[in-house]
């Protein structure tokens, strides 16, 4: 997840109860190193509102909200405690029901965990309605016999009712060592090609003590790319054949990017098909990223587009498509593209936040440069954890109030 805030440089906000801040011992680096200011553009965006989406509906640290690419008329709410609620997308919705609960399985923060372990990420097949598979990745709780480690599942629906899951159904892709409990990650989107991108941490702890982010070898501080539709060499799945790493002698085949501290969301643009996410910073930048195959994001040689601890990379790194400084903000939620038919003048604009200040802000793009920038509505409380869409592309937003919103114009 984004970052917990026990020791960032600021160390502004003591929210350590709190999910997606930034993480611990980062005040290793020097108060007095200069910071360059808050560098979004103030142009001609509209402003918007957060408004409250299904009022009888509360949930406990709410981080992910979808649809299921089968049923138009209904959302899904992924907690951090492992439970996953389904509910009509109407605003008179009464209640929600549980369609899966792992909250026996999940390594809870409250519970011997940290801050930023739990259930993080969720993913619905896009063939959901034909095979009922959807996939999760969650942090599994220690045992004597294995280290913490992130785990990423597949589960399918009952068979005696395929509006609930079957806890029972789970099939384990694989498992990733976690060598501390933060960065963990977890985004999970299925892209136009049909695979499944996961976007992993950079294992935790500050500085990136272990060198994971320019280290191919590992799937820390990565983007993967699967095709969990085939499996090969003994594992529940395939790597693609057009994976940038795949013949580079000593590089997983699963990466498609690399050189990210923790992006904390992703989302394909669903008219473009770019993949954007908000990769959570340390000291003091936190910046929007443009994923592409084989993009290096420069981390831990830069943090964003400036030197953290430098050396040469063994690729380009491709700087952010736009950065903030911690004069703003502590560590960003990355967001959603607006595509819906409702309100218009929201076309395009990819909303992203700050989940430890509560800032919120929108940009457009074009050719890998940014033409609008700018905050779209005033700074509310912390904890705008997670932005998701419905079916018909609505952008609703996940705050650890308990409440789901809905971005409209303002």
């Amino acid at each position: 997840m984004a970052a917990e805030p026990t020791m960032k440089t600021t160390c502004l906000l003591a929210l350590a109860a709190l999910l997606i801040v930034p993480s611990a011992g980062a005040c290793v680096r020097s108060e007095n190193q200069p910071r360059a200011m808050f560098v979004h553009a103030s142009t001609d965006l509209p402003k918007v509102k957060l408004s409250h989406a299904f009022a009888a509906l509360k949930f406990e640290r709410p981080l992910w909200i979808g649809w299921d690419n089968a049923s138009k008329d209904v959302l899904y709410v992924a907690e951090q405690t492992g439970k996953v609620y389904r509910f009509e997308n109407k605003e008179g919705v009464a209640a929600a029901r549980l369609f899966l609960d792992l909250s026996d399985r999940v390594f809870r923060w409250n519970n011997g965990g940290h801050n930023e372990e739990g259930f993080l990420g969720l993913a619905f097949h896009p063939r959901f309605k034909d095979n009922g598979h959807f996939y999760v990745h969650y942090s599994m709780a220690r045992t004597r016999a294995k280290p913490r480690r992130g785990v990423m599942s597949r589960f399918t629906v009952s068979k005696a009712d395929k509006t609930i899951a079957d806890p029972e159904s789970e099939k384990i892709l694989f498992e990733v060592t976690q060598p501390y409990g933060n960065h963990n990650g977890c985004s999970l989107n299925f892209g136009p090609d049909g695979f499944l991108y996961i976007s992993l941490g950079d294992g935790g702890a500050a500085n990136d003590p272990h060198d994971y982010g320019q280290n191919l070898g590992t799937m820390l501080a990565k983007v993967l790319r699967i095709d969990v539709d085939k499996e090969e060499n003994g594992k529940p799945y395939a790597v693609p054949a057009d994976n940038p790493f795949v013949k580079r002698k000593g590089a997983l085949p699963e990466i498609w990017s690399y050189g990210l501290r923790n992006t904390w969301r992703m989302c394909f643009d669903s008219k473009t098909s770019d993949l954007i996410g908000g990769d959570v910073g340390q000291n003091m930048w936190e910046f929007v990223v443009l994923i592409k195959k084989g993009s290096n994001h420069g981390w831990a040689i830069k943090e964003g587009s400036h030197d953290f601890k430098g050396g040469e990379p063994v690729d380009p790194i491709t700087p952010p498509l736009i950065e903030y400084s911690h004069k703003e903000g502590v560590s960003i939620t990355g967001g959603e593209v607006y595509r819906g038919s409702r309100h218009k003048s929201l076309d395009g604009i990819y909303f992203y936040a700050d989940y430890g200040t509560g800032r919120f802000w929108g940009l457009k793009y074009a050719n890998d440069k940014v033409t609008h920038a700018a905050e779209l509505l005033e700074p509310r409380k912390p904890g705008i954890s997670s932005f998701g869409v419905d079916a018909d592309n609505e952008v609703f937003v996940c705050c650890f109030d308990g409440r789901i919103y809905r971005v409209e114009p303002r």
